[in-house]
């Protein structure tokens, strides 16, 4: 059991990194998940200082999530209507442009997201489509090393525990 708690925690902790990338993922938030499935095995002593640390990390940049796009936003005189059509545009994009579109469809939504609001001012629109993107540049960055982190510690916790898995 202890071996198959070990591969689900690990696709959990994968799952994160890709979750970082996909805004209906909580990335950091479902690698934490990876280390709590791993700390259910036998092998492997459950840490509660450690999950209650990571836990705290993870609803952290959860929040942060919500909260940095939307200042990049408003830093460049964005709306709500360019911080969904970022979101829309980073889906949208990775669906038809697969890894490109990660880059140009946060943008391209952002920038129409804007336009529909306000179609009489392109520049202020192409504008606020640069703050979204760069927020949600700056959010996806701190998921990423956070669950890349997360990453890591699950692989330190098995390499301690390697020898009572296996």
């Amino acid at each position: 059991m202890d071996i198959a708690l070990v591969i689900i925690g690990f696709l959990f902790c994968v799952l994160g990194i890709i979750g970082s990338f996909l805004p209906v993922l909580p990335g950091p938030f479902t690698s934490w998940i990876g280390l709590l499935i791993l700390h259910f095995t036998d092998a492997v002593p459950q840490n509660w200082t450690f999950l209650g640390i990571t836990l705290g990390v993870a609803i952290l940049v959860w929040v942060l999530d919500y909260i940095v796009p939307a200042l990049g936003t408003k830093k460049f005189g964005g709306t709500k209507y360019g911080m969904i059509g970022s979101s829309l545009g980073l889906i949208i994009g990775l669906i038809f442009m697969g890894p490109l579109g990660i880059i140009i469809g946060p943008f391209a939504g952002a920038f129409i997201g804007e336009f529909i609001r306000d179609s009489s001012e392109t520049s202020k629109a192409l504008k606020a489509a640069f703050g979204s993107f760069i927020g949600f540049l700056a959010g996806t960055f701190i998921k990423f090393i956070v669950a890349g982190i997360f990453l890591w510690f699950y692989f330190i916790k098995v390499g301690e525990s390697w020898g009572e898995l296996f």
